[in-house]
């Protein structure tokens, strides 16, 4: 899993079943729709992507949406790509449709986790963020009933400027729902996400050294989204402390082979992965993004394999090649483990090379240089 080569595989695939959803978020990516989209995938597209999937030397499978849950032959959609052996989790959305019989289901055919979104620690904050009061009470009904049947929970968040004060509060919550794993990701102004609802790259900054201090302490992993920089703080913090101990460490070494540790703060997610590097995402119709977050089409699984495009498109193959970033991301000396949010670099520029452009940090290569400025 750790080894493979993300020029030929990735290490996650993000197929979005439907856009069709009942909530209305303040952020959605997808701007989901109440109905289903005549033009989805059917059946037996999916299951033939599902075997191209698994040829891809069987990478891990997330279906998203919308909500998925909106698709009656969601489960067994799922079944067909556990029985072949993939390892499936699904992100549905805090709805009616979250019965006790749809997660009795979840957890006969195998699913490996349920995550769902908590964008706040109490219903005031959520609801307002998913745009539908009684989300959050639903949700925290259905982690009980998942808690019931042992099935492994993952928390979502997006991080904005509506619940940056709180965050304190929310790992709190994390921990007291004995999580397996907090998802937390840093808004993109994409879809219905906007420019005015994200944090500053100072509270970014802040917020990853928080996120790292807290993952010393806390018993669930986390992962970060669209927070590719966060894996820089990662690394520095761990250098700090080794070189405080005395411990000898190759710098190097550290950025190219991962030898700090932890990269991405959970070892199932090895360094370098970003959009269309290690990351693949399919839409409901088929269209092959490098992610949910950036909108920048690479083909369609209908008329082209998975795999062709993945390997040979060329927004993918540009998005694996740190060294031709521009501005400070293109000679930071951490752009193989990092790379900064492509995604985000797309909705602020208009061009998914560019530097991310909510990251702080000044590369060793450019500090001399900024002395020199007038």
């Amino acid at each position: 899993m750790f080894n493979r080569d993300y020029n030929e595989n990735p290490f996650i695939v993000i197929w979005e079943l439907t856009r069709a959803c009942e909530l209305k978020c303040l952020h959605c990516r997808a701007e989901a729709q109440y109905r289903r989209d005549p033009r989805e995938l059917s059946f037996e597209d999916g299951k033939k992507l599902i075997d191209d999937i698994y040829e891809m030397d069987n990478p891990m499978l997330v279906f998203t949406g919308g909500d998925p849950l909106m698709r009656p032959d969601v489960f067994d959609i799922a079944e067909y790509a556990v029985e072949k052996g993939v390892r499936v989790s699904m992100t549905p959305s805090a709805t009616p449709n979250v019965t006790k019989e749809a997660m009795e289901k979840a957890k006969e055919v195998g699913l490996s986790r349920w995550a769902f979104s908590l964008d706040g620690p109490n219903a005031a904050i959520h609801d307002h963020f998913r745009g539908t009061s009684g989300s959050f009470d639903l949700t925290m009904n259905a982690i009980k009933y998942l808690h019931e049947l042992n099935m492994p929970i993952q928390i979502n968040t997006v991080i904005s400027r509506y619940n940056y004060d709180h965050l304190d509060e929310m790992a709190a919550l994390i921990e007291e729902l004995d999580c397996v794993l907090w998802s937390v990701f840093f808004l993109v102004p994409t879809g219905r996400g906007q420019e005015k609802d994200m944090i500053t790259p100072v509270e970014h900054e802040k917020t990853f050294k928080w996120l790292y201090e807290l993952s010393k302490r806390v018993p669930f992993d986390i992962k970060t989204t669209a927070a590719q920089h966060y894996r820089r703080v990662v690394i520095q913090n761990k250098m700090r402390e080794k070189q405080a101990t005395g411990e000898g460490i190759n710098y190097q070494d550290a950025l190219m082979n991962g030898t700090t540790g932890q990269i991405d703060g959970l070892g199932r997610a090895p360094k370098g992965v970003n959009d269309g590097n290690g990351f693949v995402f399919i839409s409901h119709i088929g269209d092959v993004y490098p992610s949910g977050l950036l909108p920048i089409k690479a083909g369609n699984v209908k008329e082209t394999p998975l795999a062709d495009i993945y390997r040979d498109s060329e927004v993918f193959q540009n998005l694996r090649n740190p060294d031709a970033y521009k501005g400070k991301c293109g000679v930071c000396e951490f752009r193989h483990v990092c790379g900064g949010s492509r995604s985000r670099a797309y909705a602020m520029t208009g061009d998914y090379m560019e530097s991310e452009p909510y990251c702080v940090y000044i590369p060793k290569a450019l500090r001399g240089k900024k002395k020199n400025v007038v």
